[in-house]
This record gives structure tokens, C-alpha cells and sequence, in this order.
């Protein structure tokens, strides 16, 4: 099972390293952690995926909870909640299989951000199984090198807006 927690810290040194400390310290898996400085730069945003089950997941909130730069943590659940990743793909692309490649890349609605003649490199947005699927299409083609940003989310609305 896994949950999105959503953390707003306060902006300081070593913030997000005890944090991750925590987690390593307890066993806990970490599958992807984002972190961002927020409208108000005294705060930090930290988006974590973590898995488990029922237990564990809910002794990590409260382990994180308690934590003295944490000044809040919730639940991002799916429903409730926008969750996006970023993904840059290089791709071997010779002229032979560039037409391709821009195909299944524009029908994704990505970006062709750089261009060598051995190579693209391919920006896409979107939830991780949008990302997901994309990876499945390049399949046939060589991926060089490929790099991914982690969830970010945010609640719907204005109800699980936080004000410090």
C-alpha cells in the first residue's frame, strides 16, 4: 500500500535530511520525495510516496508528525488531490527513428527540449502512470538516460490550504 504525505517544514539547514533520517533510522521506504521552497519562503513543501502497510504507514505520520521543523503533515489522498511527476528522457534518435519518436512524444503532449543529431531529449508531465505508459511506447527505441522529478501534489479547493 502506499500513501502521498504532503509536509510543510519550516526552511531551514538539515530540514529535510532529518527527515530522511527518520525514515532510515525506522526502515521506513521512501519512494519518492520532492521538496520546494513555498509562496512563503520561511516554509518548505515536501511531497513524500511511502509504502507499507495500514501500521506502519500510520506510525510514519505520526513519527514525522513530531518531528521539530514539521509544522504540518496530511494525507494527499487520490481523490482529493492533484498529483504530477516530471520526466526527461534522452533517447537515441538517429534520423531513421527521430519521426517516431516525436509521434508518440507529441501524442503524449511532451516537449522535445534538446536536439543532437544522435539524440532527443523528451520533457513529459503528468501523473506516473502517464509516465508510466510513455516508457512502455519507448519501449523499441534505446533510452540513454532518463530522470524523474518524484510526485509533487496538492489538495483540491481551498479546504486543506494551510496558513502559518
Amino acid at each position: 500500500m502506499k500513501k502521498v504525505f504532503q509536509l510543510l517544514v519550516d526552511n531551514t539547514s538539515g530540514a529535510l535530511s532529518r527527515i530522511s533520517g527518520l525514515f532510515s533510522r525506522r526502515g521506513y521506504n521512501i519512494e519518492s520525495i520532492t521538496a520546494g521552497v513555498t509562496a512563503d519562503p520561511r516554509y518548505t513543501r515536501i511531497t513524500i510516496v511511502a509504502s507499507g502497510d495500514d501500521e506502519i504507514l500510520e506510525q510514519i505520520e505520526k513519527q514525522v508528525a513530531k518531528l521539530v521543523d514539521v509544522r504540518d503533515i496530511h494525507e494527499l489522498k487520490p481523490e482529493e488531490s492533484v498529483y504530477r511527476e516530471l520526466a526527461m528522457i534522452k533517447v537515441r534518435a538517429g534520423a531513421e527513428k527521430r519521426q517516431g519518436i516525436i509521434l508518440v512524444t507529441n501524442t503524449f503532449r511532451g516537449n522535445i527540449i534538446d536536439v543532437t543529431p544522435e539524440s532527443l531529449i523528451i520533457e513529459i508531465t503528468g501523473a506516473q502512470s502517464k509516465i508510466d505508459a510513455f516508457l512502455r511506447m519507448l519501449d523499441g527505441y534505446e533510452i540513454l538516460e532518463l530522470a524523474r522529478t518524484g510526485i509533487a501534489g496538492l489538495g483540491r479547493g481551498v479546504d486543506q490550504v494551510i496558513y502559518l
